[in-house]
């Protein structure tokens, strides 16, 4: 199967690229390579796809009409998995523009090209961050209708839109729901990345409030494994991949700090507004539809980052600032 992925050298798309590949599809990667992180991060996640003779690489915005145009023309694309997103909470409070653009006007471009290129399958990748505010354990059949931040709230704009495509047209579409991700080779602003960073630099590592919030952290390879098994037909749903184990913040400090044998310094800053003081999973939707369920505990994850982390630390130090 011909698929396209867009974001191919984001941290999950390249890892579900990756494992396409694996399967024996032909992938055709779509990224813009913005400045969101350090673009050498990408560039190194990029440069091992290029070596699979069944990859293609386009440099294409999504939220670019025009350029997406081209790519559908010049392939027969059977598959999309939609994983090119502006992503952070608190970074799309300063720029709310720019996360409409890619999350929900990208979205609206690709189900647009899906619709008249006859392009059957469609899976976005979507956010846990539509449950602000919501009881725990998170379901998929509440109403998650209270974003706290514009990224939260252009990503279910996003959902919405898909879910008018499927009713409009009959697109197949799976939304799937990310809580946490984490792994080797991730982005470089989220938590486990530069904690690892900052305490192997012994330089103090910012927590927003106590650490005593709690995270559905899941490991990479899992989330890529549910999303990749999202592309079975199911009409429309939208499907949970959380690891169903929250953990404290605090606990993960301690994971990275006996891993690397060093004593983390902690600056406790004030909570933000637009943060959740707890995220989890329900996933029993992705293991009665996917035959999904995550395979990495939080101690086995977090070794393996960290280990990629000193296998890699000349190079990765300069990533975080």
């Amino acid at each position: 199967m011909k698929i396209v992925v867009t974001g191919c050298a984001g941290f999950i798309a390249s890892r579900v690229s990756e494992l396409l590949l694996d399967n024996g599809h032909e992938v055709v990667g779509v990224d813009d390579l913005n400045d969101y992180y350090d673009v050498r991060l990408k560039a190194r996640r990029l440069d091992a796809l290029r070596l699979r003779p069944s990859f293609t690489f386009l440099n294409a915005d999504v939220g670019e009409l025009a350029a997406m145009q081209k790519v559908f023309d010049a392939h027969r694309v059977e598959s999309v998995f939609n994983l090119a997103a502006r992503a952070g909470v608190r970074a799309s409070i300063e720029n709310p523009y720019i996360y409409f653009q890619t999350n929900t006007i990208g979205n609206l471009n690709l189900l647009e090209l899906c619709k008249t290129h006859g392009v059957r399958k469609y899976v976005l990748a979507s956010t846990s961050s539509v449950y602000a505010g919501l009881p725990i354990p998170f379901r998929e059949d509440v109403a998650a209708d209270t974003p706290r931040s514009p990224y939260a709230a252009s990503k279910k704009a996003a959902e919405l839109t898909a879910y008018a495509y499927h009713h409009l047209y009959g697109l197949d579409i799976s939304v799937v729901r990310y809580f946490t991700v984490y792994g080797p080779a991730g982005r470089p602003d989220m938590s486990v990345f530069k904690f690892i960073v900052y305490i192997d630099l012994g330089k103090p590592i910012p927590v927003y409030g106590d650490g005593s919030q709690t995270r559905d952290f899941t490991y990479v390879d899992d989330i890529a494994r549910g999303t990749i098994c999202a592309m079975k037909p199911l009409g429309y749903e939208i499907i949970n991949l959380g690891n169903n184990r929250p953990h404290r913040l605090s606990h993960v400090i301690e994971l990275i700090e006996k891993e690397l044998g060093k004593k983390a310094q902690v600056e406790h800053l004030p909570a933000h507004k637009a943060d959740v003081e707890a995220t989890c999973a329900d996933i029993s939707k992705a293991e009665r539809l996917l035959g999904w369920r995550p395979l990495t505990s939080l101690q086995d994850g977090i070794h393996r980052s960290v280990q990629w982390y000193l296998q890699n630390r000349e190079w990765v130090r300069e990533l975080v600032v």
